[in-house]
């Protein structure tokens, strides 16, 4: 049996971003949190935070949207291996990378 995805994973290496089925180019990861949470797990100590980790901004026509999710939140995030997505606080959310080619 495979091991279940972290959301945090796919932020990391994601380029774009679809929550409810909107495209987000628009999205910053909480570098500082996430050296934070890193320090704890080499310490083998626990790490928790509603501090904000994830914040995501959209043009949706001619309305601005904009999504933050605490590092307890994305952590909690349930996968769904169907549609290669997360559950998060109410909101689908899938990560994309770009495609690129090498100079060859």
């Amino acid at each position: 049996m495979s091991e279940q995805p972290y959301l945090l994973d796919g932020l990391e290496t994601a380029d774009m971003l679809v929550i409810d089925d909107l495209h987000a180019f628009d999205f910053q990861l909480d570098e500082a949190l996430l050296d934070q949470a890193d320090a704890a797990a080499e310490a083998d100590q626990p790490f928790a935070s509603e501090a904000v980790v994830l914040s995501i901004e959209v043009q949706d026509g001619r309305e601005r949207k904009r999504w933050q999710f605490s590092y307890n939140a994305v952590m909690e995030a349930e996968y769904e291996a169907g549609d290669d997505s997360w559950s998060i606080d109410g909101h689908r959310l899938t990560c994309l990378a770009a495609v690129s080619a090498d100079g060859d």
